[in-house]
C-alpha cells in the first residue's frame, strides 16, 4: 500500500470515527443529519465531533477520569493547536481532529472561527457567572461559530451571491444561539449544582421564577423565528435537515415553556424519541411533492402518526426510522 492509499484509508477511518461521535452523543442531531446529502453530512459530523470532544474535555470525561484543572486546560490548549494545524492541512494522530482538518480545508473554516470556539470553551474553566457582554461573547464562540462552520459545509461547491451568504450566516448565528440558550435552560439545575455555573446574566438559579423563564423563552423564540426565515435560502440538500433540527429545538422550547420554573430545578426536560421521529416526519413530508404524500399505506401500524406511516415507504427515511428504534 503506497503512502497516498494509506492517507486515504486513514482519512476514511477518521471520518467514520467522527460519525460514531454524533451517533452516540446526540440523538437529535444524529437524527437530523441523516437528512443531509452525504457529502455535507460527513462534514457536519466532522464539525460536531470536534465540538463534542472539546466539551468533554471541559465538562465531562476529562474530569471523570480524574484530570486536575491544569491538566484539563493543557488538554484543551493542545486540542486547539492540533485543530488549527489540521485546518492548515497537517496530519493529526487524533482521528477526530484529522477529520475536522479535512472538513476545514475543504470548506474554508479557518482560525477566525476556530479560535473563538476554543476561547469560549476556555471560559468554562475560569468563569462561573456572566455579564450580558460576556454571555453574548460566550454564545458566539460556543454556538454561533459552529453554525457558521456548518454554513461553509452547506455551501461547498455552490456559487452563491454574497447577499445570500450573509442571510444564511445571520440565520445560522441565531439558530446556534437558540440551541445554546435552550440547552442552558434545560440544564439549569445541573450546570449550577454540578458545575457551579450560572450562564444567564442576572438570573439567580435558587430564585428562578416563572417571569424569568418566560423572558428567556421569549428571547429563544425570537432567535428561532429569525433562524426560520433563513432556512428557505439553504441548498436543497441541507434545507430539510436544518428545518428538522429547528423543529426539534422549537418543540423542546415549548415543553420548557409548559414546565413550571421550579420544576426545571429538579428534572431535565426532553423530547421523547417517538416525538422526535414524528417531528422529523412532519418536516420531511412538508418537503415532498403532493402526489408522493398521498401514497396509500397498505398496512399502517396502530398508533403510529400518519406522516411516519407515509415515510416508512420511502427508502432513505425507512432506514433512518429503523436506526432509531
Amino acid at each position: 500500500m503506497d503512502n497516498k492509499t494509506q492517507a486515504e484509508l486513514y482519512a476514511s477511518v477518521a471520518q467514520e470515527a467522527s460519525a460514531v461521535v454524533i451517533r452516540r452523543y446526540s440523538s437529535s442531531f444524529s437524527l437530523a443529519t441523516r437528512l443531509l446529502e452525504k457529502p455535507v453530512r460527513r462534514h457536519v459530523e466532522n464539525i460536531y465531533a470536534l465540538v463534542r470532544i472539546a466539551d468533554e474535555i471541559v465538562d465531562g470525561a476529562s474530569a471523570g477520569c480524574g484530570s486536575e484543572p491544569q491538566a484539563i486546560r493543557r488538554c484543551l490548549d493542545r486540542l486547539e493547536r492540533e485543530a488549527l494545524d489540521a485546518a492548515a492541512g497537517a496530519y493529526s494522530s487524533n482521528l477526530v481532529v484529522h477529520s475536522f482538518g479535512l472538513t476545514a480545508a475543504a470548506t474554508g473554516i479557518g482560525p477566525e472561527l476556530i479560535r473563538p470556539f476554543f476561547a469560549s470553551m476556555r471560559t468554562d474553566l475560569d468563569r462561573s457567572a456572566h455579564s450580558t457582554a460576556s454571555f453574548d461573547e460566550y454564545v458566539y464562540g460556543s454556538a454561533e461559530v459552529v453554525g457558521l462552520m456548518c454554513v461553509r459545509a452547506f455551501l461547498l461547491g455552490r456559487p452563491v451571491a454574497q447577499e445570500r451568504v450573509a442571510r444564511l450566516d445571520a440565520g445560522a448565528r441565531r439558530l446556534g444561539a437558540a440551541f445554546q440558550k435552550v440547552n442552558f435552560l434545560r440544564d439549569l439545575a445541573d450546570d449550577y449544582q454540578d458545575l457551579g455555573r450560572s450562564y444567564f446574566p442576572g438570573v439567580a438559579v435558587d430564585g428562578f421564577s416563572e417571569a424569568q423563564k418566560h423572558e428567556l423563552l421569549d428571547g429563544i423564540e425570537a432567535d428561532l423565528s429569525a433562524a426560520a426565515a433563513a432556512i428557505p435560502d439553504l441548498p436543497a440538500g441541507s434545507k430539510t435537515a436544518v428545518a428538522a433540527v429547528h423543529a426539534l429545538f422549537a418543540e423542546l422550547a415549548r415543553r420548557l415553556r409548559r414546565t413550571p420554573a421550579q420544576e426545571l430545578l429538579t428534572r431535565r426536560v426532553g423530547v421523547p424519541d417517538r416525538a422526535k421521529l414524528r417531528l422529523v416526519a412532519q418536516v420531511w413530508c412538508s418537503q415532498l411533492p403532493r402526489p408522493l404524500l398521498r401514497r396509500r399505506v397498505d398496512h399502517p401500524r396502530p398508533g403510529l402518526h400518519a406522516p411516519v406511516q407515509r415515510l416508512r415507504q420511502l427508502p432513505p427515511v425507512a432506514a433512518l426510522l429503523r436506526s432509531h428504534r
